[in-house]
This record gives C-alpha cells, sequence and structure tokens, in this order.
C-alpha cells in the first residue's frame, strides 16, 4: 500500500502551480456540484412525492364528500360508479379512481375484472384504519396497475355520522421518475458547465498567482525561503526589515547582538519604535530613496547604516535597513591599511635589492669584479644575521616576514631596526589570529620609526625585545624620538588624538589598543630615560573566555 501511495503522490508533484490549481479546483468543483446535485435530486424526489401525495388526497377527499357518491356507495351502485370514476380519473388526470363499500369490495375500478373483488388484494396496506377509524391515508404501494402514489378517504352517510365506504385514488410513480429524469439530465449539464467554468476560474487564478510569486513553483519558493534565512545568519552585518506599519518583519541575529536584545524573545510583529526607541535608524515615514553608509548613533553607539525603501508604484511599503558598529568598521579598515603597509615594505625590499643587483652587474661590467664580492659579502653577511635571527626567534613566517618588511623599511628611511638577539617568540598559541599581532607590531613600529624621524629626535634607532616566556607574550619597542609629555599619556589611546597633524593619525593606537583587549591583552606606554618612549604589548597565551 505505501509503494501505492507513493506512485500516486509523484506523478502530482511533478505538475507545475498551474496544473495543480486546476486539478484541485476542478476536482473540487466537480464534488461539490456532484454533492449538490445529489442532495438537490433527492430533495426534488421528496418534494415531488409530497406534492403528488397531497394532490392525490385532496382528489380522494373531494370525491368522497360527492353527495351522489355516498348514496351510490349506500346502494352499491356499481353501474353508476363505475363509468363515474373513470370519468374523474380521466379528469383529474389520476391513474385510478377506486370506491369500495362499507366492506372494502370494490364498486369502481379500471379493470372490471376486479369489480366486486375486496380492495384489501390491490394493497399491502390495511384499510381498516379508513373504514374504522374514518382517517384519510396517504401510501406508496404497489397495486394491480403498478407503484402508485394513493390516497384513501372515508366516504360518510348523509348525516355524517357512519361510515360508509372508502375512495381510493392512485397517481403513478413513472410520471414522477420522468419528471426527475428529466431534472436529472437539466442538472447534469449544469454540472458540467459549473466544472467547465471552474477550470477556467483556476486557470486564470493560477496565472494571477504564479504572476504574482514571479512564476516561482511552491518548491522553488520553500527553497528561497531557506536560502534567505541562511543568507540573513551568515552576513555579520546587522539586518532589520519592517512593513509600511513599522512592524519588524525581519531581524536577524546579528541585529540582535548590536543591539544588545534578549535572542530568546520574540521581536517580530513588534513595532520598530518599541525596539529602536527615537532612532531614525528604521524609519521608514522619512525615507523615500535610497540611503548609503549613513552613521546613525544608539545606545551612545555610532553604526554605519545602509537604508533601502521597498517601494509599491511611488509608495513607501516597508523599509531594509542594514548596520554595523562604525568602530568595527574602523577596525577593519586599519587592519587593511597595515597590510598595505607591510605590502609597501616588501616592494620597498625588492626595490633595494634591485638598485643593488644593477650596482653589482654595473661593478662586474667595468672589471671591479673585487669591490662587487666585497659588496655582495656586505650585504650577504648583514641578511644573513637577520635571517638567522629571525629563524631563531620566530618560527612564524607571517611574524616573520613582518619583522623584516620593517627592518628593510627602516633602512630605506635612514634608521636603524634593532631586534634584541635574545629575543624569542616560538610559543605562540594556535588560537591566536596572526593577522591581529602582527597589526599591533607594525603599527607601533611604524609610529615609533616616525617618531624618529621628527626634528626633536634623540636618534634614528627602533629597538624591539620579545619574549613568550611566562603565561603572556610580551613585546617591547622602544624609540629614540622626541617622547610624549607624561600629562598627554592617558590621552595617546584615545580616538581620534594625535600629537601629529593630519587627519588620518590618531587612530593606529587607538587600534593597537582595541585589539589587545580582544584578545585578553592590554597596551602600556611610558618615557625611557635617554628620550623617547617604550611601549610595551602583552598578550596572554590563553584564550579570554566568553
Amino acid at each position: 500500500m505505501e509503494i501505492t501511495v507513493k506512485s500516486l503522490k509523484l506523478p502530482f508533484r511533478r505538475l507545475n502551480l498551474k496544473s495543480r490549481m486546476m486539478l484541485i479546483l476542478g476536482l473540487m468543483a466537480l464534488l461539490q456540484t456532484s454533492m449538490l446535485g445529489w442532495f438537490a435530486m433527492q430533495y426534488l424526489s421528496q418534494s415531488l412525492n409530497d406534492e403528488i401525495g397531497l394532490k392525490t388526497l385532496h382528489v380522494a377527499k373531494t370525491i368522497a364528500a360527492m353527495p351522489e357518491v355516498a348514496t351510490a356507495v349506500e346502494n352499491n351502485d356499481s353501474s353508476y360508479l363505475q363509468p363515474l370514476s373513470l370519468t374523474l380519473a380521466q379528469q383529474t388526470n389520476a391513474r385510478f379512481v377506486v370506491v369500495g363499500n362499507r366492506l372494502g369490495l370494490r364498486l369502481s375500478h379500471p379493470n372490471t375484472a376486479k369489480l366486486g373483488a375486496s380492495m384489501m388484494d390491490d394493497d399491502n396496506d390495511n384499510i381498516s384504519p379508513t373504514l374504522s377509524q374514518g382517517l384519510a391515508v396517504i401510501s406508496k404501494a404497489e397495486g394491480s396497475l403498478g407503484w402508485s402514489m394513493r390516497a384513501r378517504a372515508p366516504i360518510f352517510s348523509h348525516d355524517g355520522e357512519d361510515i360508509v365506504g372508502l375512495v381510493s385514488v392512485g397517481y403513478l410513480l413513472d410520471n414522477i421518475d420522468s419528471v426527475i429524469n428529466s431534472y436529472r439530465a437539466t442538472l447534469l449539464w449544469a454540472i458540467l458547465a459549473g466544472f467547465g467554468f471552474s477550470l477556467i476560474t483556476a486557470l486564470w487564478f493560477a496565472n494571477h498567482f504564479k504572476k504574482a510569486i514571479f512564476g516561482l513553483e511552491p518548491e522553488q519558493i520553500g527553497q528561497l525561503y531557506q536560502e534567505r534565512n541562511a543568507t540573513l545568519e551568515s552576513v555579520r552585518e546587522g539586518i532589520i526589515t519592517t512593513n509600511a506599519q513599522g512592524e519588524v518583519t525581519t531581524i536577524n541575529k546579528a541585529a540582535l547582538h548590536f543591539l544588545d536584545l534578549n535572542t530568546e524573545q520574540q521581536w517580530l510583529g513588534q513595532n520598530i519604535s518599541t525596539i529602536i526607541p527615537n532612532s531614525p535608524m528604521v524609519d521608514n515615514q522619512t525615507i523615500s530613496a535610497p540611503q548609503f553608509d549613513q552613521e546613525v548613533w544608539f545606545n551612545d553607539k555610532p553604526f554605519i547604516v545602509n537604508r533601502l525603501p521597498l517601494l509599491h508604484q511611488t509608495q513607501v511599503i516597508g523599509l531594509v535597513a542594514s548596520f554595523r558598529p562604525k568602530d568595527e568598521l574602523e577596525l577593519v579598515s586599519q587592519q587593511l591599511k597595515h597590510i598595505r603597509q607591510y605590502a609597501e615594505s616588501l616592494r620597498s625590499q625588492a626595490h633595494e635589492y634591485t638598485n643593488k643587483l644593477h650596482t653589482i652587474a654595473g661593478l662586474i661590467q667595468i672589471g671591479a669584479s673585487d669591490k662587487a664580492l666585497s659588496l655582495i659579502g656586505q650585504e650577504n653577511q648583514a641578511h644573513q644575521v637577520l635571517i638567522k635571527l629571525l629563524m631563531d626567534t620566530v618560527p612564524d613566517p607571517i611574524l616573520a616576514g613582518c619583522l623584516l618588511g620593517k627592518f628593510n623599511r627602516a633602512k630605506e628611511l635612514g634608521l636603524e631596526l634593532y631586534i634584541d638577539p635574545e629575543s624569542h617568540m616560538s610559543d605562540l598559541p594556535p588560537h591566536l589570529p596572526m593577522d591581529q599581532l602582527v597589526s599591533m607590531v607594525g603599527n607601533i613600529i611604524d609610529n615609533a620609526m616616525e617618531a624618529c624621524l621628527m626634528e626633536n629626535a634623540h636618534g634614528k634607532q627602533v629597538s624591539l625585545s620579545m619574549t613568550d616566556y611566562g603565561t603572556d607574550l610580551i613585546f617591547e619597542i622602544e624609540d629614540q624620538g622626541p617622547g610624549i609629555d607624561s600629562a598627554l599619556q592617558p590621552l595617546i589611546f584615545t580616538k581620534g588624538y594625535s600629537t601629529k597633524d593630519g587627519e588620518e593619525h590618531g587612530i593606529g593606537l587607538h587600534l593597537v589598543q582595541k585589539l589587545a583587549g580582544h584578545l585578553g591583552g592590554y597596551v602600556a606606554m611610558e618615557d625611557v630615560t635617554l628620550g623617547g618612549s617604550r611601549v610595551t604589548i602583552s598578550v596572554p597565551k590563553q584564550a579570554p573566555s566568553l
């Protein structure tokens, strides 16, 4: 049975939505019209039977009330009643009119052979209620002339006290069947017409419905719904959509996180003003055109918001808003900036080596081979010492590459990057994101080199010391710049604060502090005795608890 059910379901699922709707609506219309037709035929049959029964009873009572009939019955005058019964049957369109006496013997009958016989032979029902109690009775029975709807009425004497006989009037049911059959044919045509109309209506509705859902099938809509939910939860931006009344129709987990909302509470259907009061972040009353990268404050936090109104013709019917904390965007921007600086350092290194190769090639061409060999030896010895130091000190290639790039950059700027040979940085935990560590160290080294290039600097050297002993990773970067006033040191990590001119300053140290705090560590700055500053970065080896 299970295999049969599946075999029936599969062909139906292979049909497109239009065919399914036409099939379902057509079958529903056929079922409904068939049921209505059946009830109508039953009601019609019952109504015709009731109508004919009442008509039969009326005719029977009318004939029984005729004085000449009562007189003829009292006299058992069959010669008078026989032609009268035939005439009355013809006038009333009755199939038969039978008159019987007090004993139930026939005094008239369409079949003269039945005259004088008992009426009990012609009816399965007992005629005694009519003769003994004077009751008028309607019955449906099979008599000598076939199935008929008959009515019996008592005939009273002239004084109305005695029952002298009865009248039985019948209408054959084949007339009723012919009427019902004619109605049945008409009803069948009505059912077919209703079915055809339903198919046409289903076709129109299916086309309209398909247009409203952009021609998609139900399975495609279900898949798109799943993809939409997966997309909303995969993006790192907060997304909120509202309808024309400002009620929330979509909100993803990132939005709940950014807005500090309870993830267990049901927010769908609530008005956006109750979730984000007094905020233009999601306000479809004031937005009629797309807005991108707008800064909006909520709970004393800046957000970068993109808003796109949903329009029906020219009317705003909803709004889609995506947002992200501004600090996080700036954090990513600064990380990208330092990655570009790292790439620039590598470019500088490649440029410097190209120049030296050209110099060596020129010395060889002019025959100064000794000087070429001496230059190669000096360059090779210096880099071999640095590379060996980095290989022994920093096995991680990302951090080592960063330090090598900074070394070449310092040399290009006329500075010296001194790496303490006693440094050791090999116990790097696997959970530590190296891009963030490189961003912090590279940023501090860049600041130190910029300090050494200032007019009132005390020297041209930047020193780096690293250690991974204990439970923390510690980096100390010391410069020979002019130093920072102790009164200003508490402000140095404030976002936007800088001792240098320019709009792009005042972000690097703030970024380093944010990254260090994210990793569970800290950044500290202090003056050194001989001038300049020392910055210490401390990052725990153990991952911070959530």
